[in-house]
């Protein structure tokens, strides 16, 4: 579960964690009125689960009312990477004179969690993991003991960061880290820590994402959970109890399985098309799930073919085929092109039964993403 900016700001302020005054505002006079609240200079940020908001025009700063009304019209219902914005967050500008980079995540290649801290804050961080390794510096954590005080220091010293903030920093690293743990996180990350000329630390940006199986111990979090979908697509797939992210592309690809998935979105960039989604349609394929999963894919405007990807292990591959054919028929016109490969059990009698007015088969994956990524431009020219 993916909290938004607001949201992540709120658990960390109350976990102690300095960040802007701020308010959410879902309309322009809602935003001016909160910018003259608060004090200007102001940002004000668009709430989507988007990067790079700045670059995109979803943050912009205003300087007093005219201005904040002009970026709020801008942003509020700006169409930011497929997400539709209807919500921003006005908050207290930083006057900042450096940016850090702070972050907790598992470490799964060591089997333990990291605690991250670089002084090339404001920018991807995977872009500087990538580019510049040495620039970020970890602590890995014995969970069963937590984050030393001692480790949070030495990262922040390792990090170089000035020894004027760096008890500061390191006390924000602690509290990130003793968050990460007792709310279950996957990540939690700020970037940028902002620093400013009479040496305050201020959290600017908040990311925490919170491990879906564990929200049944997560109540206060879970309460959350229906503000933290920005797309109608993604809330359709949570209610149908899909694995899905929407992606910008035109091929729309179902599979029964994260890997598959993934593999089969690989495949699709491979032969020069773009993924329009990643949906795992797990486990059994009977003809309502196949119905929801494809009544997901054919909703999203941007996919011009489909490409089913199955591999029968404990569903079979006759099941699945009559599932596909099923949910095919109740559709008075398919809206797009529908390719299917099958694999594993009972494949062969899966694509003998497949009717093939209503979908093409094809024996490999690698051809029917071929075919899904040629309908695809087809469709769109």
């Amino acid at each position: 579960m993916r909290l938004h900016e607001y949201q992540a700001k709120r658990v960390f302020a109350e976990a102690g964690i300095p960040v802007p005054d701020a308010t959410l505002a879902t309309t322009v006079e809602e935003a001016v009125d909160a910018a003259g609240e608060i004090g200007f200079p102001v940002a004000i940020k668009a709430q989507v689960h988007v990067g790079g908001r700045g670059k995109a025009g979803g943050i912009k700063l205003a300087e007093d009312a005219d201005e904040a009304r002009e970026a709020a019209t801008d942003i509020l219902g700006m169409d930011l990477k497929g997400y539709t914005v209807d919500r921003v967050l006005v908050e207290q500008a930083v006057d900042f004179v450096n940016e850090l980079y702070v972050g907790v995540t598992m470490d799964r290649g060591a089997g333990k969690p990291v605690a991250m801290v670089s002084t090339k804050g404001g920018v991807n961080i995977e872009e500087v993991a990538a580019e510049n390794p040495d620039a970020i510096a970890r602590e890995h954590v014995d969970p069963a003991y937590g984050l030393h005080p001692y480790q949070a220091r030495k990262a922040v010293y390792d990090a170089g960061v000035d020894r004027e903030v760096a008890g500061d920093v390191a006390s924000i690293l602690s509290t990130l880290y003793d968050l990460w743990d007792e709310k279950d996180g996957s990540d939690a990350e700020i970037n940028p820590v902002m620093i400013t000329d009479d040496d305050e630390v201020i959290a600017a940006d908040a990311v925490f994402n919170v491990d879906d199986d564990a929200l049944f111990r997560q109540s206060e979090i879970a309460q959350l959970e229906g503000e933290t979908t920005d797309d109608d697509l993604e809330a359709m797939a949570n209610e149908y109890g899909f694995d899905y992210v929407r992606l910008s592309g035109n091929v729309g690809i179902i599979g029964n399985g994260a890997g598959l998935v993934m593999t089969t979105l690989d495949l699709v960039d491979h032969y020069g098309g773009s993924p329009a989604n990643f949906l795992d349609i797990g486990g059994g394929a009977k003809a309502g799930r196949v119905r929801n999963a494809l009544e997901v894919v054919f909703a999203d405007d941007n996919v011009d073919s489909v490409v089913f990807n199955i591999f029968g292990g404990i569903t079979r591959g006759d099941e699945v085929a009559r599932g596909i054919n099923e949910a095919l028929e109740e559709f008075d016109t398919i809206p797009n092109p529908v390719t299917v490969r099958l694999a594993g059990t009972n494949s062969v009698q899966g694509m003998e039964i497949l009717n093939t007015d209503l979908v093409t088969v094809e024996e490999t994956l690698e051809e029917a993403v071929q075919r899904a990524v040629a309908d695809a431009e087809e469709v769109a020219q």
